[in-house]
């Protein structure tokens, strides 16, 4: 049986303390409830403390990375996907998820919320950026859904993959 793959997407270098706080959070959670965490896996930003989250709770960890360096990877990444393609690794990013979770926003997530949209794929919201929020909802508002916390992340995520294996 396949295993569950939950994609958190966030900002690189100009993510905030508090997406640092709830990427770390949903990695926690992420690898308690044996799904695998899926990032950008560079070692910055939303994908790199995603990734240790998600590796203190001894998490499975994939990283699908933009260039084919060995250099910039999350050490907390088990599997290194180097895909030589830049930005057009944000589509492998969310076709390869079955939920996505927007913790933070900056451009490379914008690209891949909507990526994801575009993929009919759920994707979850956890920003302080209203205008986003409204702008994606207004995109899709049956496939956005828009939290306040990482608990709520995790509650949205199990009832989606609930109503995906009904």
């Amino acid at each position: 049986m396949r295993k569950t793959v939950i994609g958190v997407m966030g900002p690189g270098e100009k993510a905030t303390e508090g997406d640092l706080q709830n990427a770390y959070e949903l990695g926690q959670f992420i690898a308690q409830q044996g799904w695998i965490l899926l990032t950008g896996g560079r070692n910055v930003g939303v994908m790199d403390a995603a990734s240790k989250g998600a590796k203190s709770d001894n998490g499975l960890t994939i990283g699908i990375l933009p260039n084919s360096d060995q250099h910039g990877i999350s050490e907390a990444v088990d599997i290194a996907i180097f895909t030589d393609m830049g930005n057009a690794r944000n589509n492998i990013n969310v076709l390869s998820s079955d939920v996505v979770i927007a913790c933070g926003i900056g451009a490379g997530t914008a690209s891949e919320i909507a990526l994801a949209l575009k993929a009919k794929k759920q994707v979850i919201l956890l920003t302080d950026d209203v205008e986003s929020k409204s702008f994606f909802q207004s995109l899709s508002p049956e496939n956005v859904y828009i939290v306040e916390s990482v608990v709520d992340a995790i509650a949205i995520v199990k009832a989606i993959l609930r109503s995906k294996s009904l």
